[in-house]
This record gives C-alpha cells, structure tokens and sequence, in this order.
C-alpha cells in the first residue's frame, strides 16, 4: 500500500494556503464530476480521489493531522514490513492510528476513502471492529451537498428589469429544467442563490446550493457605477449657447426632456435623479442617471450661417479689450 500524497491529488504546493486548496479542488471537481462525464471511469476515479484529498487538506485540523502523521510514513512502512501479517499500527511507538469512531468524528463524509485512508486513519480494515465499522459507515452515510457555483452573461438591460433564465441540470445522470429568477438591480460578481440544486446530499442529508454569479456585458450608451448610471447627451452648439432642452433616453427605454440652461460648457454633467439602477431588495429605490454633454459642432455652415457667425466674430473683436490679439 502506497503513500497517498493528498498534496499532489490537488495540484498544491504543502506550504499552499486553505483558500488555493479551495479553488484547486473546485476547480477539479468540476472537471471530473460524473455528471459531466457520464460513462467515464477514469474521471469517476480522479474525482473520488480529489474528494478524498480534500476532505483531509480542506480542514486545517484535519491538514494538520495528515501532515505531523505523514511525517512518519516511513518509520510506520518499516515497522509494518518487522511487524510481519500481525503487524498492529495502533501499537506502533510514537503515534497511533485512530479508530472508526474517532475517524468518523474527524472526517465525516460519504466518501469511498481508499486503503491508504482507512488504515492510516482508521486503524485498518482488519483491525477495526466490525459493528464499530459499521456504525461509523452509518454516520458517514448522512452528508450534506456541496455547492456549485457557475458564471451567466447578463446584458445592463436584463440587469435593470430582472430576468428569467432556464437552466439545464443533471444530476445523477438525470437532466431537469429548472426556471430562476434574477432580481432587479444585481450588479458584476453578484451571486443568485438557487437552493438544493448543487451536489446531492446522501443519507438523507440535505443538496448543495447553485450560484449563478453575475457577469455584465458592454452596454454601448450607459456606464455602470455602484447603483448610478452615466450616459452623454449630445446637443447642438446653439442650444449650448442659447439654451434649451435635450432628449436623454433612459435605461428603461423612456426619454426625459432635460433642460439646458445658456453658455452651458461641453462636458458639463447633469443629475437626473432616481433614473438609475434599481436597489435590489429595496423596492422602489433607484440611483442616479448622471448626463454629460457632448456639445455638437455644426460639420457645414450655409452661406447665411456664415455670414451670422462672421457678424459674431466682428462682434466679439469690436468688444475685445485693447491689445487683445485678433
């Protein structure tokens, strides 16, 4: 019986952190889950063989215990090949292993833990008492579901109304539909609970939960900002200097007539207030639409705008003040 390095079943460095052994076993779950490979045995192995690694390394107790026992593998090996076909680990000096009790109380879990867990753990299969074994494989036998997690596209219109989107789940080798609902206002890297629809539970325990984490495309016209939107208005050069209003087109499809005041500047901003986005789980409570202006240069002048814009410049040059460079 080999050495079962837990490390290396994770793809981790020893000195790794508990949050790197997270992502590494997540992210390798869900490539050999057997949901996803369905008829594949090999991938049903490996993803016996990363939860059995993760069930050790993902505790720090139990890491820990796994890494001061590790420690003497060797010095346990070599009294196991003295010791003979009656060799006993728990009788070994310096350590001992556990039993099924106290390994079930450790490690708990459905797991179909290898020879090298249940012996180094356990304290062997031979050793171990039989209805103590089989008390200890009921316990086992209540685990609840772990989570899932997957990432959606969502336009900034989709955002701002809600959604429904319909998912295809399998579990079990069985697929179902299941509708979900994504609330008004979720903004990037938001998570959408959808219980019990993660891992299934064994032993009648409780399923994992779905998240569903939020991931908002490009929008050509707003830019997001917390629960505020920003947009730019264009408007005539007339309109800047004389004033009057504009046309601002809202994320909800409405326009709203935004006054201009005279010798408004380019890229001066306006607040619209309460036209942003929605607060989820606060109904009725929006952010702000903040309006820049994108002041327009007319591109062709007609004969008698020319002339009026010549008048003007003869104007101001009338009233510069003396010295003034034409």
């Amino acid at each position: 019986m080999d050495f079962k390095d837990y490390y290396s079943s994770l793809g981790v460095a020893k000195t790794a952190s508990q949050k790197e052994i997270k992502a590494a076993f997540r992210k390798l779950a869900r490539k050999h889950h057997p949901d996803v490979n369905q008829g594949d045995g090999s991938a049903e192995a490996r993803f016996k063989e990363i939860n059995e690694a993760y069930e050790v390394l993902g505790d720090p107790d139990k890491r820990k215990k796994y890494d001061e026992l590790g420690a003497n593998w060797r010095q346990y090996e070599q009294a196991g090949a003295q010791g003979g076909p009656g060799f006993d680990p728990r009788q070994s000096s310096g350590y001992r292993t556990m039993t099924p009790e106290e390994m079930n109380d450790l490690f708990g879990g459905d797991h179909p833990f290898s020879d090298f867990f249940e012996t180094f753990f356990g304290g062997g299969r031979q050793a171990a008492d039989p209805q103590g074994r089989a008390r200890a494989g009921r316990a086992r036998a209540a685990r609840p579901g772990r989570d899932f997690e997957e990432e959606i596209e969502l336009s900034l219109e989709d955002a701002y109304n809600g959604a429904m989107r319909r998912f295809t789940i399998q579990h079990d080798g069985e697929a179902r539909s299941v509708d979900v609902r994504i609330p008004a206002g979720v903004s990037e890297g938001s998570r959408v609970r959808v219980p019990s629809e993660g891992e299934r539970g064994s032993g009648g325990a409780k399923s994992g939960d779905l998240y569903l984490r939020i991931r908002l495309t490009p929008n050509a016209q707003f830019e997001r900002k917390g629960r505020d939107l920003y947009a730019r208005v264009a408007i005539p050069l007339i309109t800047a200097v004389l004033g009057g209003e504009a046309d601002v087109k809202t994320i909800s499809g409405k326009s709203l007539r935004l006054k201009v005041p005279p010798t408004t500047q380019n890229a001066q901003v306006f607040r619209l207030k309460g036209h942003g986005m929605p607060v989820t789980g606060k109904s009725g409570e929006h952010g702000d639409l903040y309006a820049t202006v994108d002041v327009q240069l007319p591109r062709e002048l007609t004969p008698e705008q020319r002339r009026h814009y010549e008048a003007l410049q003869a104007l101001e040059k009338k009233g510069a003040p003396t010295g003034a460079e034409n």
